[in-house]
């Protein structure tokens, strides 16, 4: 194990997400966006990913039902976003971006694609390509049998397809 790099994969990996979290936030708050927390903008980019169940949405982020509940409420009464029936399932509603919702995730993609030219800039764009391929390769099955409490599986690209 000598020539393994003395920081694990997980923090790096956690410190770019915050580092484009907060750049999303700043970008957003520059266009004219009150802030979200961390979850919402989590929320928001799974739902622009489609997934639009609540109970799917809180099984992806390993939270309770009720906790994603309490956030798509807030993101509703600021109409971000709204509740409908789901056509496959009566018992369930998706959630789908309002007009207003639909603005400001247009903002995010945006904020994300100069993001990703900072990032370009700073690292070479063979960097981020590189980078760019890793995290989009299919990395297998996780590691033993066991998931952590609240998560059924791992969420892979074909199911929000």
């Amino acid at each position: 194990m000598d020539d393994q790099p003395a920081e694990v994969l997980m923090r790096g990996l956690l410190r770019a997400y915050y580092w484009m979290d907060e750049s999303l936030q700043n970008g957003l708050h520059q266009a004219g966006y009150p802030p979200r927390t961390r979850t919402q903008t989590m929320i928001l980019i799974n739902i622009s990913d489609g997934v639009t169940r609540a109970a799917e949405l809180a099984r992806v982020l390993g939270v309770s039902r009720q906790a994603i509940q309490q956030q798509i409420n807030e993101l509703e009464q600021d109409d971000i976003v709204t509740q409908i029936p789901d056509p496959t399932d009566k018992r369930a509603n998706r959630i789908v971006f309002s007009e207003k919702g639909a603005r400001l995730i247009g903002a995010a993609l945006q904020n994300m694609r100069q993001a990703e030219q900072v990032l370009a800039m700073r690292l070479g764009p063979e960097t981020l390509s590189q980078l760019r391929q890793a995290l989009s390769s299919d990395w297998g099955p996780v590691i033993g049998k066991i998931h952590p409490p609240g998560r059924k599986r791992t969420i892979t690209r074909s199911e929000t397809a």
